[in-house]
C-alpha cells in the first residue's frame, strides 16, 4: 500500500471518526483504524463494536489493500506536522512508514482481515432530513437519557416514525423529552427504534447546522446515517421502551408563562444553596409571582422572586433545579410555558409560540 496525500485532507477525517476509538479497550484492534484503498479512493473506518464511523477521501493510491494503524498516534502525528504539509504513508512488512518533509515515523499495524465489521445494512426505512433538523431533534431531547440504568433500554434514544412525523423520545424515569418534525420519509408505517447513548452523542459531534440532505437508513437491528463523505452506523437497543404518551401531562389546569432567562437565572442562583445530593428547589406560584426557594443541611437558604403570568391558585411544589435548568437551557424561545396539576403531579414545559418540543419533569418532595 502506498498513497500521498494533504495533511488537512487526512487530519479532517481522522477528527471525524476518532470519537468512537476507545481509549481504554480489551481489543487490541479497537484501538486501530481500518484504511482500506479501494480504486480512487482511501476510506477510513473506526469502531467499538457498537458503533462505527467510516469515512472517504477521494485520493489515487498505487494499489488497492487494506491495513489497520494506531488511531491516535496516527491523528497525533497529522496534528503536529505543519499545514500544508505533503504526507507519504507506504506500508510494508507489517510496518507503516508515513513521511512528511523532513519527518518519518513508522507505526506497527495490524492484519486488516481482522478488524471487526458490522453486518451489512438492509434498510426498511428511508428517512431524508438535514444536517440543521436531525441535530435539533438530539439537542432538544438527548440531555433527558438515563446514564447505566438497569432499564438498559432507556440508556438511548427512541426515534419513533410515525406517519410522516419523525419523533426523538427520551426518558430517565425523572423526566421526559419529546421533539418532533415533519420528514420526507419513504415508509408510511409506524416504526420505532432505540439509538444506545454513546451513537447519539457521536451524532451530536458530527452534525452541524447546515441545510446538507442526510439520509437515514434503519434496519432491524442497526441505523445508518449517510452524511457527504461520512456514515455512521449504529447497533439498535433491543428493547422495548415505556409507553411515553401515557406519562404526558393531560389534565393540568394551572398555566404559567415565564421569562425564560429571568426563570433561569434565577434558578442558577437559587441553586447555589440547595443541598448537594437532592438538589432540590421548591417554586411557590402566587398572582402574577414566582418565588423559588432552596436550603441546605448547613442551615443556609436563597430565595428568588420571578414575575409571571398567572392567576391560578397558589401552589407550592418542588423540583430537582437541574432538570428544569436542562429543559430551560434546550428550549429557544423568550417565553416558557409551563402547566400544573397539584404538588405530586408532573408539570408539562414547552414553548407557548410551537408545541414542536415538550418537556415533563416529575416533582420531588422537599
Amino acid at each position: 500500500m502506498k498513497f500521498s496525500i494533504q495533511r488537512e485532507l487526512l487530519l479532517q477525517p481522522l477528527q471525524q471518526v476518532i470519537g468512537v476509538v476507545e481509549r481504554r479497550h480489551t481489543m487490541p484492534m479497537l484501538a486501530n483504524i481500518l484504511l482500506r484503498c479501494e480504486g480512487s479512493n482511501v476510506t477510513m473506518t473506526a469502531t467499538d463494536l457498537e458503533v462505527e464511523l467510516k469515512a472517504t477521501v477521494d485520493i489515487k493510491p498505487d494499489n488497492n489493500e487494506a491495513v489497520t494503524l494506531p488511531a491516535r498516534k496516527l491523528l497525533d502525528i497529522c496534528r503536529a506536522l505543519p499545514d500544508d504539509t505533503r504526507i507519504e504513508v507506504s506500508v510494508s512488512q507489517g510496518k507503516a512508514g508515513i513521511r512528511a518533509a523532513r519527518s518519518r515515523f513508522v507505526l506497527a499495524t495490524l492484519s486488516a482481515e481482522d478488524f471487526p465489521a458490522l453486518d451489512n445494512i438492509q434498510s426498511k426505512n428511508k428517512i431524508i432530513v438535514t444536517e440543521a433538523q436531525l441535530r435539533h431533534l438530539l439537542d432538544h431531547t438527548a440531555f433527558a437519557m438515563a446514564q447505566q440504568d438497569v432499564r438498559y433500554y432507556l440508556n438511548g434514544l427512541l426515534l419513533h416514525i410515525d406517519h410522516g412525523l419523525l419523533r426523538a423520545v427520551t426518558t430517565d424515569g425523572h423526566r421526559l423529552a419529546m421533539c418532533e418534525l415533519n420528514t420526507e420519509i419513504e415508509s408510511q408505517d409506524t416504526h420505532q427504534v432505540i439509538i444506545p447513548r454513546k451513537g447519539i452523542h457521536e451524532l451530536q459531534r458530527l452534525l452541524g447546522d447546515t441545510d446538507k440532505e442526510l439520509g437515514i437508513g434503519l434496519s432491524a437491528n442497526h441505523i445508518r446515517v449517510n452524511f457527504q463523505r461520512l456514515c455512521f452506523t449504529s447497533k439498535l437497543i433491543d428493547g422495548q421502551f415505556p409507553d411515553y404518551d401515557r406519562v404526558i401531562p393531560k389534565n393540568n389546569n394551572k398555566t404559567v408563562f415565564v421569562d425564560r432567562n429571568a426563570f433561569r437565572h434565577a434558578l442558577i442562583r437559587t441553586a447555589i444553596l440547595s443541598s448537594e445530593k437532592y438538589r432540590g428547589v421548591r417554586l411557590t406560584l402566587k398572582e402574577s409571582s414566582m418565588m423559588l426557594q432552596a436550603h441546605n443541611p448547613d442551615q443556609e437558604e436563597a430565595e428568588e422572586e420571578v414575575e409571571i403570568d398567572y392567576d391560578g391558585e397558589p401552589l407550592e411544589i418542588g423540583f430537582n433545579v437541574s432538570y428544569l435548568l436542562d429543559v430551560l437551557n434546550a428550549l429557544d424561545t423568550d417565553n416558557v410555558e409551563i402547566t400544573f396539576k397539584d404538588p405530586n403531579s408532573s408539570a408539562l414545559l414547552r414553548s407557548p409560540i410551537s408545541n414542536q418540543a415538550l418537556y415533563v419533569v416529575m416533582p420531588m418532595r422537599l
